[in-house]
């Protein structure tokens, strides 16, 4: 496998280190060390995983006898299952990612596997020989988000394992996920000679939303992917017939199978309509669904909710700006007897619904800032809205 066919994949450009920022200084003296390594020169470092988890790692072996904890593992995708765990589990504002120059793979030495190495459905071959896996790993490990039921869970942490350390020469990048890391991150580094690295805040890696305009009411309106929502319910604008297409609905559609068969059969019996919204409370945690090893993870959600909230009566029409309106009184008069404790809602009819934020905007606001819960309201992705557009005295005019 050569960089040059690896650039041919767009959206593999660097492969991916997590680690707890503290490190950093050390990583740029020494390398990306294996925990052998770590282990045998007594390193000090800021743990960031569990680690009876990592501990597991030190009895598989890799085809040359070698065992996994002899490597540095790299992910080809960073915002993965692991990274989500990590960011439950310590604050985001400690952690941080390296990003390294994509040739470390043209070494001879190097294993590549198709998912998690830890796990045993994962095939690990040598870099090599890799050409017939390379295209399985790019596909998946592409995906913004992943399942349990397909293995893309475990597909999407495909490894670079480089044996006994990654040198701090092929280090090109380090991301954070706010402001207040890139500073710190400016403060552990500088002045050394690696004061030119790349230092890029990334919230969307992290999990995090690139914008956040709070209002009165525990309302925010946020700029991100709300399937990463941490809030107990969230909304999927659908029609009546029983059609999930394109935009939010694709999505749940195929990330969450099971609402997808609760909405068609909700439209087979009538029960959704406009004006109607319908509470789909499943007992699974999207925490546990998305965060790697949840078994052992303490502060997952108990429940994700899903609020099937209609926009339009047939999937070809534009959305009913009024039937939105009606739907959302409904909801404010139902969600406390519902059990609702906070929710994330996207910008309702505003994406392939046709209509405009100028108009929707205000009226969410309008509506969600009477409820006594926090609420994300999740702007389109179709198009960017300007600042006039969020402004408190804009969407707060209705109110």
């Amino acid at each position: 496998m050569t960089h040059k066919n690896a650039k041919k994949h767009r959206r593999i450009r660097e492969l991916y280190y997590i680690t707890h920022i503290d490190n950093i200084p050390s990583i740029l003296k020494k390398g990306i060390l294996s925990h052998e390594r770590i282990e045998k020169e007594k390193v000090q470092y800021t743990p960031i995983y569990d680690k009876e988890i990592i501990s597991r790692r030190q009895n598989i072996v890799v085809p040359d006898g070698r065992r996994l904890w002899s490597f540095a593992n790299l992910f080809f995708n960073a915002r993965n299952p692991m990274l989500y765990r990590v960011t439950r589990e310590k604050s985001v504002s400690e952690i941080a990612v390296l990003g390294i120059r994509i040739d470390v793979i043209d070494r001879g030495d190097v294993f590549l596997t198709t998912g998690n190495a830890a796990c045993e459905e994962s095939e690990i071959m040598s870099s090599v020989n890799a050409k017939k896996i390379f295209k399985e790993i790019i596909k998946e490990v592409s995906k913004d988000w992943w399942g349990i039921a397909d293995g893309s869970k475990r597909k999407i942490m495909a490894e670079c394992l480089v044996p006994d350390a990654v040198p701090s020469d092929k280090i090109a990048s380090i991301y954070v996920p706010n402001h207040a890391a890139l500073e710190k991150v400016y403060g552990l580094i500088a002045p050394t000679p690696h004061s030119f690295l790349s230092i890029i805040v990334e919230p969307f890696m992290f999990f995090e939303p690139n914008e956040r305009v709070c209002l009165p009411k525990h309302l925010k309106i946020v700029e991100g992917d709300m399937f990463f929502s941490r809030l107990q319910t969230l909304t999927i604008s659908v029609n009546t017939v029983g059609i999930m297409g394109k935009g939010v609905a694709s999505r749940a559609k195929y990330q969450f199978p099971d609402v997808y068969v609760r909405y068609q059969d909700l439209c087979r019996n009538r029960t959704l309509q406009m004006g109607k919204p319908y509470l789909y409370k499943r007992e699974s945690s999207l925490g546990y669904e998305l965060a790697d090893e949840p078994l052992t993870l303490s502060n997952t959600d108990s429940q994700t909710w899903f609020l099937l909230f209609p926009t339009k009566r047939d999937w070809r029409d534009q959305a009913d700006i009024n039937g939105i309106e009606s739907g959302l009184q409904w909801l404010c008069d139902t969600y406390k007897k519902s059990g609702i404790e906070s929710l994330a809602i996207p910008a309702l009819g505003c994406g392939l619904g046709r209509l405009d934020w100028r108009n929707v905007g205000p009226l969410l606001c309008k509506y969600l800032s009477t409820l006594d819960i926090p609420v994300e309201l999740y702007l389109p992705a179709e198009r960017k809205i300007s600042k006039e557009l969020l402004s408190r005295d804009f969407l707060l005019s209705k109110c």
